[in-house]
């Protein structure tokens, strides 16, 4: 298959994270030949494909995807970039139109729901790629060589704060039933780069859970992490330095690790990697999301301690 001119079609073209999607595909030298979304505030596309077809009803786009299918305008890969329960239905619909699949993350809500979908992208032939850009960030990959050349314990710390307004727990993302909640929405990045850094989780520990913070200790082949998880703005107060309204920590063995900077064209060396047939896939992704589910679902240890610095003066 030829990597350029590929068709793509885009599900959740509204959504937040959609022009990195939408943009990935243009530099890739793709075409996005439709989109859909229930919002119809997309009028960005015009900068990028402006010819593209766009639906606000998904039966419709199902039936423009079924009725180019035999065209040359066929759908190559399904982008989606819905909402995190709806992943797992529109994975299923990509590969049943017989198209490869790149899926934000979380891949899906439920680690079970990956067997299914192993299941139909074999029975059609096809792939499915998550996007879990951060493994691909210069500063991860550094860390990465490093861990194949010594062998031994690392201490990590996270502290990941991402204020967010009243409108978030109005939204799906503040419905943890549509979301999955913080851990999802923004634990994932983290959680999957200790999988991918730092082998099999051994040992977990929560600590503190709320709607808008978590926290704990996590014991991997490789490494001791502890981390602290936050949506509430009143979180930053506890920084001198406060950039916008997010605070992002990881220190490995106290050097901190930079991950402020380059991550503008993650997205696109991510498509890059998944056309040239070395993205992530699911056995690749799965260490992560099973991390999330277990933390999520863990039993909560109340008593205070020292497994954040933070944590005392919040709780």
């Amino acid at each position: 298959m030829n990597i350029n001119n590929l068709n793509f079609a885009l599900l959740g073209l509204g959504g937040f994270v959609a022009p990195k999607h939408v943009n990935a595909i243009l530099n890739n030298n793709c075409k996005l030949v439709c989109s859909m979304d229930i919002s119809d505030s997309v009028g960005y596309i015009d900068s990028f494909f402006p010819k593209s077809y766009f639906f606000t009803e998904f039966e419709r786009f199902d039936r423009y995807v079924d009725k180019i299918s035999n065209t040359s305008s066929k759908v190559d890969y399904l982008s989606v970039c819905t909402p995190n329960y709806l992943h797992d239905s529109h994975i299923r619909f990509g590969l049943r139109s017989k198209a490869n699949v790149i899926c934000e993350k979380p891949l899906v809500i439920s680690p079970w729901n990956l067997d299914t979908i192993e299941k139909i992208q074999n029975e059609y032939s096809k792939k499915v790629f998550s996007i879990n850009q951060l493994r691909l960030h210069p500063s991860i990959e550094k860390l990465k060589k490093q861990n194949t050349k010594f062998e031994k314990i690392n201490d990590v710390e996270i502290t990941y704060i991402s204020a967010r307004g009243k409108w978030y727990q109005y939204s799906w993302k503040g419905n943890e039933n549509k979301s999955g909640g913080i851990l999802y929405n923004i634990g994932i990045h983290f959680f999957d780069l200790i999988t991918f850094l730092y082998g099999e989780i051994e040992s977990s520990s929560v600590y503190y859970a709320s709607s808008k913070t978590y926290s704990g200790v996590l014991r991997a082949k490789n490494a001791n992490v502890r981390y602290f998880l936050s949506i509430d703005d009143e979180h930053l107060s506890y920084f001198k330095k406060k950039s916008k309204n997010t605070y992002k920590s990881m220190t490995v063995n106290e050097k901190k690790i930079d991950l402020s900077n380059n991550f503008e064209n993650l997205h696109t060396l991510s498509y890059k990697k998944i056309l040239e047939n070395k993205g992530y896939e699911i056995n690749s992704i799965r260490a992560g999301l099973e991390l999330v589910y277990k933390i999520k679902n863990s039993n909560i240890k109340t008593k205070k301690g020292d497994y954040h610095p933070l944590i005392n003066k919040i709780i």
